[in-house]
């Protein structure tokens, strides 16, 4: 399940358990909350210039799908988004469970940061927890399978791949550098749950 919530970023550990439902027309502006409907994720995540979609492969892919097999089943929606930001490279990364380095890959993520260019991750398969600081407020937004995530330029933000990482995702770049990041060296990234934490308070 999809989720968005919205703290003051000096607030992490506000109850958020309030979800937003279209059908009964609630705001989404209220801090503190979480929201797992999409319509309601996606429209406040796009009132601070992020974007967020649901992608459909073009057809069924094998769990072990090489890169060009996966990057074709999505080629429709790649090629809007090359087009709507030239992006000029794309590739796959996964992550398991089993891998020898994950603590060391988890951690290099897990400190606020910026970068130059847009991070932009869809998931083909797993989960993964995105936190954006923008201004004073905090928006942690956990991403499942099938979620587009594109993260402006310049904006602050941290991301949790949980203990034990599970997923599989679509990057695309305008540079040829890929993934370069500018520390803020704040600590605030401490102060909030982490990927596991967060989905076990939404169960």
């Amino acid at each position: 399940m999809s989720a968005l919530t919205v703290y003051p970023d000096n607030q992490p550990r506000l109850p958020r358990m309030a979800e937003v439902s279209q059908s009964v027309g609630n705001r989404c502006d209220q801090l503190g909350e979480t929201f797992t409907e999409f319509s309601a994720i996606q429209n406040r995540l796009n009132a601070i210039g992020v974007q967020f979609e649901r992608w459909t492969a073009n057809g069924k892919l094998a769990a072990d799908a090489d890169q060009d097999t996966v990057l074709a089943a999505y080629s429709d929606s790649i090629d809007r988004l090359k087009q709507q930001y030239r992006f000029q490279s794309v590739d796959v990364i996964s992550l398991h469970p089993d891998h020898p380095d994950k603590a060391a890959f988890r951690q290099k993520f897990l400190s606020e940061h910026i970068h130059a260019d847009f991070e932009v991750r869809f998931f083909i398969e797993g989960r993964g927890l995105f936190y954006l600081h923008v201004d004073d407020k905090v928006y942690a937004v956990l991403c499942e399978q099938g979620d587009l995530i594109s993260v402006p330029a310049n904006t602050t933000h941290w991301f949790d791949m949980g203990e034990n990482p599970k997923f599989k995702c679509i990057r695309l770049f305008t540079t040829p550098d890929g993934w370069v990041a500018d520390f803020t060296g704040s600590d605030i990234a401490k102060s909030f749950p982490t990927l596991d934490q967060y989905v076990a308070e939404l169960s």
